[in-house]
């Protein structure tokens, strides 16, 4: 007879599991495959991808410093003398907001200016037959003082006779610009761009001026990559163009330092990359206000009279733009959502890539109400109900041309060089179907020549669409379009890739005559 344990809480029983040995080689071979498939992405994810690292945008302030010297020579009207003057650093350089800089290039004087009555400059707006042609009070931003009521002459051969102002006398005249430039000797200036940037979450802070800084260098793209000193003409060069044109009229240049940084102990690199970008319009034939100027004065007293010189000053401003983080949103036709790709996603196609899924932002449709689009409402049918037309999902016919990675047929090639080319390896869908090109609304929203013009011209109402400009603003507000309705949200739009289909399709409807076409522009 078994003895019985006197303490039960001790004596229970114990389950004891059984392992079973299976041999097999082709078991044994799967599960080292799928043990080193494990490893093999773990590896991937945290050091190729570095999934470990945490992203932030960087904090940064910018200071500059432009140093050169430059002779003028002005010519005295009224003894017809020229005078040579020196310019320094006082003289062309204007304190700006923000990280931007200015460099006089060019300017035009009116000299003596008193406060009294005088008549206007003629011009169609000012000129008058009698003083019933001038309204006493009246003014306009145009303008150049208060109408006093009186018609008098003004002294020009043939005469002519202008509406009378209380103003600065005597008003400016309008003038071209000196051509050449009188600061043209302006682009062998050079400029210290001081930049220091902070990531408060990973408390780090460096700077772009490295300790051991030789002082006498100058930025080259390969030879010297991170000196922070550029020659002004230097930085025209890297964008194609010719400074001495610039310089008549002026214009805006972007200066780009992106950070590349890496903070982990064991391969820490954190150096910036420089790249150099127009900001205006090049073709100042077809600029509203081509060039950028404005106004300022010099005051003092003569025989106790306050007088002035009013100047008119051309030049180039510069600004400095710093990132170190970039995103890029993508869109598919066939999914809800939106995708975010990181700069780290950006080396393969972008037609294969994950990122990040967010939500579609609602849409305004206030703006649409601006939009004179012609849609007829079809008379319903008695007794059946009302169908929407939806964007088929049958797969549509390939074109010869169209690539492997297109969902949709209508994508080309990428004319980029072969390093970019995954930035536009884009299509409309994720899933084969039908392009998003050949949807009724794609048509009214996209393609509409008359609804383009009425969103141009609501922008810039005295825009002037030129037989020779029109097809460039009607594609580039189209693209503006299509990001901001397949987007919802100007700030994505903003960020926002389009897909190949529809890049080519908006190009189609309004062709460049050159027929290239810059494409994505990567900004590092």
């Amino acid at each position: 007879m078994p003895a019985r344990c006197q303490f039960p809480q001790i004596c229970q029983s114990v389950q004891v599991a059984k392992v079973v040995h299976i041999q097999s080689l082709w078991m044994g071979i799967l599960k080292n495959l799928i043990i080193t498939g494990i490893l093999v992405y773990l590896c991937f994810a945290l050091v190729c991808d570095k999934r470990y690292q945490r992203k932030e945008t960087l904090i940064s302030s910018v200071h500059t410093k432009v140093k050169g010297i430059a002779e003028v020579r002005e010519e005295i009207l009224e003894n017809g003398k020229e005078v040579h003057r020196v310019f320094d650093t006082a003289d062309y350089t204007f304190p700006v907001q923000g990280n931007s800089f200015f460099v006089m290039t060019n300017f035009l004087k009116t000299k003596g200016q008193v406060q009294g009555l005088c008549p206007e400059h003629p011009t169609r707006r000012t000129l008058c037959s009698s003083d019933q042609g001038c309204i006493k009070g009246w003014l306009d931003p145009q303008s150049k003082g208060i109408q006093t009521g009186k018609c008098i002459p003004y002294k020009l051969q043939p005469p002519k006779t202008t509406c009378e102002v209380s103003a600065w006398c005597p008003t400016e005249a309008p003038e071209e610009p000196p051509q050449p430039a009188l600061l043209n000797s302006a682009e062998n200036f050079t400029v210290l761009i001081k930049n220091n940037i902070d990531f408060p979450g990973h408390n780090y802070t460096t700077r772009n001026i490295l300790p051991d800084l030789n002082i006498t260098c100058t930025y080259h793209k390969t030879e010297n990559p991170q000196c922070p000193i550029f020659r002004l003409g230097d930085i025209f060069q890297e964008t194609g163009d010719n400074f001495s044109e610039v310089a008549i009229k002026g214009g805006i240049m972007g200066i780009e330092i992106y950070w590349d940084c890496n903070l982990d102990s064991w391969f820490h690199h954190c150096r910036p990359k420089y790249s150099f970008r127009r900001l205006d319009d090049k073709n100042t034939s077809e600029s509203l206000y081509p060039g950028y100027n404005f106004r300022y004065a010099k005051y003092y007293m003569e025989n106790n009279v306050e007088k002035r010189t009013l100047i008119k000053v051309f030049g180039v401003r510069f600004d400095i733009l710093v990132f170190g983080s970039t995103l890029k949103y993508v869109s598919f036709v066939d999914e809800f959502h939106i995708r975010m790709v990181g700069e780290q996603l950006l080396g393969r196609s972008l037609q294969d890539v994950k990122g990040k899924e967010i939500p579609r932002p609602l849409m305004d449709f206030t703006d649409l109400s601006r939009l004179p689009l012609s849609l007829q409402d079809p008379p319903p049918i008695p007794g059946q109900p009302e169908e929407i037309q939806l964007l088929s999902e049958e797969e549509a016919p390939r074109s010869s041309s169209s690539p492997s990675w297109c969902q949709c047929g209508n994508c080309l090639p990428s004319q980029l060089p072969r390093s970019h080319q995954c930035l536009e390896e884009l299509c409309c869908r994720k899933k084969p179907g039908a392009c998003i090109t050949t949807s009724e609304p794609f048509k009214q929203l996209i393609l509409s020549r008359r609804a383009l013009q009425f969103l141009l011209l609501y922008q810039e109402p005295l825009l002037k669409l030129d037989a020779d400009a029109t097809n460039n603003q009607l594609r580039h507000c189209a693209y503006r379009c299509y990001a901001t309705w397949r987007f919802g949200s100007k700030d994505l739009a903003d960020f926002a890739i389009l897909p190949s289909c529809c890049r080519w399709r908006i190009r189609k409807e309004f062709p460049k005559s050159e027929g290239q076409y810059s494409g994505f522009k990567s900004p590092y």
